[in-house]
C-alpha cells in the first residue's frame, strides 16, 4: 500500500517533468524555424532576372558593372551610365519592339540619333539583340560577338545606356539596346553598330 501511495504521489511530478520537456522541445522548435527563416535563400541577382514580363526594368548599374568588369579584364577603365544614353537605348529598343525588327535603323539611322544627340562629337557604338530573356544572356551573346564584343572594348567610351522591352507578341519576346559612347577626343571609330 505503501508503494500505491509513492506511486500515486509521483504521478504530478512526472505529469509536470513531461509538461518541461514539452515546452523545452517546442521552445527549440520554435527557435530552429525562426533561425530558419533568417536564412532564407538570398534574392536572386539582377543580371539573372527574367526580363520577359511586364513592368520589369533591366538594372543599369548591374550592366554598368558587368561591362565594366569585362573591360577591366581587358586593361580598359570602367564605362558610367548616363541618362540621355538611358533614354536613347529605350527609345531604340521601344522602336524595335513595336516594329518587331532587330535594326539598328527602324527608326532612324544610328549615325542620325548621335548626330541629334549631346554626343554628336564623341565616339559612339551601339549593339541591339532580340530574344535573350536576361541581362546576363545579353551580356553573352554580345561577348561572344566579334563586332559586338567589339563595341564594348572600344578604348573610347566611358558612359553606356541600356534598355530591354518586353513585346509579348513577338517571336522575340524582349528587345536590347546598348549605347556606348566617349567624350570625342579619340575618335578612331567614331560611329559603329552592330
Amino acid at each position: 500500500m505503501n508503494f500505491i501511495r509513492q506511486y500515486v504521489s509521483s504521478m504530478p511530478a512526472w505529469r509536470d517533468r513531461m509538461k518541461a520537456h514539452l515546452v523545452l522541445v517546442l521552445a527549440f522548435g520554435v527557435a530552429a524555424l525562426t533561425g530558419c527563416a533568417g536564412n532564407a535563400p538570398p534574392e536572386q541577382p539582377s543580371f539573372y532576372q527574367d526580363l520577359a514580363q511586364v513592368d520589369v526594368k533591366v538594372d543599369a548599374a548591374a550592366a554598368a558593372s558587368m561591362i565594366s568588369g569585362f573591360r577591366s579584364n581587358n586593361g580598359l577603365p570602367p564605362v558610367t551610365v548616363d541618362s540621355e544614353l538611358m533614354r536613347m537605348a529605350d527609345e531604340q529598343a521601344r522602336t524595335m519592339a513595336a516594329h518587331d525588327k532587330m535594326e539598328h535603323d527602324v527608326g532612324a539611322p544610328f549615325r542620325d540619333r548621335i548626330h541629334n544627340s549631346q554626343f554628336r562629337s564623341a565616339v559612339a557604338v551601339e549593339n541591339i539583340s532580340a530574344g535573350y530573356h536576361t541581362l546576363a544572356e545579353a551580356f553573352s551573346g554580345w561577348r561572344d560577338s566579334p563586332p559586338h564584343r567589339a563595341n564594348m572594348l572600344n578604348a573610347s567610351v566611358t558612359k553606356m545606356g541600356i534598355a530591354a522591352v518586353y513585346a509579348p507578341k513577338s517571336k522575340y519576346k524582349v528587345f536590347w539596346a546598348l549605347i556606348l559612347a566617349g567624350d570625342g577626343r579619340q575618335a578612331s571609330n567614331r560611329y559603329r553598330w552592330d
